[in-house]
């Protein structure tokens, strides 16, 4: 014992001494720690909405974890954060939250997953030198009070605890709206038998999938759904199909109508589905949108009776149609549906109610009127958001048969939103912003094409101090025209954030415009090259753009006079400005998952007073990208990233240990040279 002891206190045991006391530290940290997130956008934290959202549960809520063991990388660390997530979660939340981990290798559990309507993914594996392939189960399932929702297929951290969060949330919502709903939700499917005759694909099966789906959503959401078929009279289908925007079918040369669409409503508000009529590429009919049927049941159900917040959305100047999936704005629609509700404004007859937080302005063709932009003025001057998706030019597409072959014509515009822009300090550029950093076309004959009209916007082109672009890379701009906010920057009152600026090597088309990539050149001229704004958001207490109201026309008594003008801000605003409306486009705004659609929707989410759910949306979105383009540049920086600190490690060790040597040798020479213990060549020499 007594040498056990001895050892200890002397300078050999110091290792043992430091294992033992690491193991105790151990032991004591997995019972109360304490956990530190140094990364920056804070990946590892929950945000405040998220703990706000667990800490006020009313009833139990249950996260169950499907995932497969022994996942190859990188979805090893999907699991792992999935797991510290969670305990996240479960720290911040009352006693109504809770969450399990199911062992997959159980059949059992795979039942489990399957009732939940979680499916197996299928994942690329490595292994032994050879690629295969593996499926396995990365999904989770949220039940609370009746309420059934499913995250399938996470694959990737990105965003993670915004889904969480926001699956959370809209269970509450939704199950406490449904909970004091007076009535029920009407889904109804409206068809002509006789289109049953025109050999459309699908058309018998289409009300047997409509019913199973129905069957299943209403299971989850307390029977608070009632379905309905109904054949309307002839002369009913086109005005159902206006009203609800359905599809009004007519054949044999016209003479003979129908109709189909299905349409879920309640009180005076409705969705309509996407199931259609659609044609495949050999020219065969067919009804489409049954296979999804089911979560865009789900998905109407919860913007329809959730008290989601309504956005104005003005129309009346050849705007792009919100509803218009196709050649419209009905991508954004689709965007912020779970959140927001677009409320159609005609500023001709309507006014803004104080009830809309903010109001869109997406890519009109013609002028505003005095008493318009005199609305506008003084929405903005009582605190409320307006979001300007503003073009430079009209494009018109050629049509006809040789449209293909012909390119667009371009008509300068003249909104009149000049009048009260100028005025706040905006102003947008007549021109369309070209940069050298830009999206490639591959080209069959040419190869790569750079398509200057298509900035390519990395990190350091996004502002990192606002929510709305802090984290992104990859944003793609089109078409856009440059935003001058000196005027704003000069302005007492008004704070200017620079969202998306072009890079270093842009530089500005005007008067002729064309967008033929084999046409546009890079200026010989290096003077013309600057960094342009394409995004800017403008907050603060504005000027008015008018000294009083304007006269409306109407025959004044002169017994009662009354004066509502405001000619400066009483409440903060905000104006978020992008200089296309290509960002709200089918093009850019492809999937709610990729950086323009981020983008979109922090801004929408910003202006609505939901900015916290920016930051959430963007954890783990932050890239490092290379800003190399050239060959030798970029074969350069592999060699670097691969081998270049792997050498500077080992010069840096070389060094180290060379230093540490000399260091060693001086104190010998100097102090013991003759010590006759000393051995090796530094003993040798000092003996000679």
């Amino acid at each position: 014992m007594r040498k056990l002891l001895d050892y200890l206190k002397s300078s050999r045991g110091d290792v043992v001494l430091l294992a033992v006391f690491l193991l105790l530290l151990n032991m004591v940290a997995y019972r109360a720690f304490v956990r530190l997130d140094l990364t920056a956008p804070r990946s590892y934290s929950l945000s405040k909405a998220s703990v706000q959202t667990v800490r006020t549960l009313e009833e139990p809520l249950s996260v169950k974890v499907f995932f497969s063991a022994n996942l190859p990388a990188p979805y090893n660390s999907v699991e792992q954060y999935v797991r510290d997530l969670l305990t996240e979660y479960k720290g911040k939340a009352n006693r109504n939250f809770s969450y399990e981990f199911y062992d997959m290798s159980k059949p059992d559990n795979e039942r489990i997953a399957r009732n939940y309507r979680l499916n197996q993914m299928q994942i690329r594996e490595v292994k032994n030198n050879e690629v295969g392939f593996k499926q396995v189960w990365m999904g989770m399932a949220f039940t609370y009070a009746d309420a059934v929702e499913v995250l399938d297929g996470i694959s990737s951290v990105e965003g993670l605890e915004y889904k969480i969060t926001t699956t959370i949330g809209t269970m509450i919502a939704t199950t406490n709206t449904l909970a004091g709903l007076r009535g029920t939700v009407s889904l109804t499917l409206y068809k002509t038998d006789a289109m049953r005759d025109l050999g459309i694909m699908g058309f018998d099966e289409a009300e047997t999938e409509i019913r199973r789906a129905y069957t299943l959503v209403n299971a989850k959401n307390q029977d608070k759904i009632t379905f309905a078929v109904e054949e309307p009279p002839a002369d009913e289908n086109v005005p159902l199909a206006q009203q609800y925007g359905i599809q009004a079918i007519n054949w044999d040369g016209g003479a003979r109508h129908g109709i189909f669409g299905l349409v879920l409503s309640y009180g005076g508000s409705f969705r309509t589905l996407p199931v259609r009529l659609s044609r495949d590429i050999f020219g065969r009919n067919f009804i489409a949108g049954l296979d999804t049927l089911e979560d865009d049941l789900a998905d109407s159900l919860k913007s329809l009776v959730a008290k989601s917040v309504e956005i104005g959305y003005v129309r009346g100047h050849g705007e792009w149609d919100a509803n218009d999936d196709e050649n419209g704005a009905g991508a954004l629609t689709d965007l912020v549906k779970d959140r927001y509700s677009f409320k159609l404004l005609d500023l001709r007859t309507d006014d803004i109610t104080p009830n809309l937080a903010s109001i869109i302005i997406n890519g009109p063709k013609r002028a505003f009127t005095e008493e318009e932009l005199y609305k506008i003025d003084q929405y903005l001057l009582r605190g409320g958001n307006v979001m300007l998706f503003i073009d430079p030019v009209d494009e018109v597409l050629p049509a006809g048969e040789n449209a293909y072959y012909q390119q667009p014509s371009y008509h300068p515009l003249d909104i009149g939103l000049e009048r009260i822009l100028d005025k706040y300090g905006i102003s947008f550029g007549k021109n369309y912003v070209l940069d050298e950093r830009c999206y490639q076309e591959q080209n069959q004959m040419f190869g790569a094409m750079p398509v200057y009209f298509i900035p390519e916007l990395q990190r350091q082109n996004m502002s990192q101090k606002s929510v709305i672009s802090r984290n992104l890379g990859y944003v793609y701009f089109m078409q856009n025209s440059s935003i001058d906010v000196s005027g704003a920057e000069a302005a007492d009152g008004e704070r200017v954030t620079v969202l998306a600026k072009s890079s270093p090597r842009s530089w500005l088309m005007s008067g002729a415009f064309h967008t033929n990539p084999s046409f546009l050149r890079v200026p010989a001229d290096k003077s013309q090259l600057k960094s342009e704004n394409l995004a800017v958001l403008v907050e603060g207490r504005f000027k008015s753009a008018f000294d009083a109201k304007p006269a409306d026309g109407r025959q004044d008594d002169g017994t009662i006079s009354v004066s509502d003008h405001l000619s400066e801000s009483i409440q903060s605003g905000k104006i978020f400005a992008v200089g296309s409306s290509k960002l709200t486009r089918p093009q850019l705004l492809v999937d709610d998952g990729q950086p323009v659609a981020i983008f979109v929707r922090n801004a929408v989410d910003y202006l609505n007073g939901e900015a916290d759910l920016c930051a959430m949306r963007t954890k783990g979105l932050s890239l490092n990208t290379l800003r190399a383009r050239t060959g030798k540049a970029v074969s350069a920086a592999k060699f670097i990233n691969t081998y270049g600190l792997v050498l500077l490690v080992a010069i840096v060790g070389l060094l180290a240990w060379h230093r540490r040597n000399a260091r060693r040798k001086a104190v010998r020479m100097r102090y013991n040279p003759h010590d006759s213990r000393e051995v090796g060549a530094d003993a040798k020499e000092a003996k000679e």
